[in-house]
């Protein structure tokens, strides 16, 4: 698997295009904005965009949704459903935070805690991460050993939980108890900021890290 990673929007959401190197199919994880960017790069590495695949429903996630699937006729997967709420307020989101006028999208699928997606050849695991937002999902490729987080999980942090529905304890749940035992060598991509893997999570983040959970 190929990933490439496109900071977009005013706070440096990391859009990803997942790549499956032997079809070059690839999805787009949480495109926030810029679709001409996140456009270019997928040209520029030769791959044509089968889906999109969203974490959960804040705006620097989901505002370009709606506009990148009508321009490619693609289908949307994810999140989970109990972010409805968040993607219906996705016009007011970008007026609160002054982005671009943002569509809300119902996806063509709702994923599930267990639920596989697939981007060509690859397959993805779905785990239901709620705390952040009550419907985030995460996905995690087994072979690649790379999981992209979303707000789940940051290099030395965690996603905020003073939001609607959102949930500390749950979040911590997600992380120490589906996340972490994915295995201390999966590389994770966060929602904003570099890469980091759960091993080293576990050993040095103040909030979810060994040496505070012992």
């Amino acid at each position: 698997m190929q990933v490439i990673t496109i900071p977009v929007t005013p706070f440096q959401q990391n859009c990803s295009l997942l790549i499956c190197q032997q079809t070059r199919r690839a999805a787009v994880v949480d495109p926030g904005g810029e679709l001409d960017r996140i456009l270019a790069a997928a040209e520029q590495a030769g791959v044509t965009i089968e889906k999109i695949l969203v974490t959960h429903g804040h705006i620097d996630h989901a505002g370009g949704v709606a506009e990148l699937a009508g321009r490619l006729g693609v289908p949307i997967e994810g999140p989970h459903r109990d972010d409805q709420f968040w993607i219906e307020m996705l016009a007011e989101q970008g007026n609160r935070f002054g982005f671009p006028p943002a569509q809300p999208f119902t996806p063509n699928r709702w994923l599930e805690d267990g639920d596989v997606v697939t981007v060509g050849q690859l397959q993805l695991e779905v785990l239901h991460c709620p705390g952040h937002t009550p419907g985030h999902v995460v996905f995690f490729a087994p072979q690649a050993r790379l999981a992209v987080v979303g707000d789940v999980l940051f290099q030395g942090s965690i996603g905020r939980t003073e939001f609607p529905r959102c949930d500390f304890d749950s979040l911590i749940r997600a992380i120490r108890d589906k996340l972490f035992p994915l295995c201390d060598d999966v590389l994770f991509i966060p929602g904003h900021g570099p890469m980091s893997s759960f091993g080293q999570e576990r050993a040095y983040n103040p909030f979810v890290g060994d040496a505070v959970h012992s």
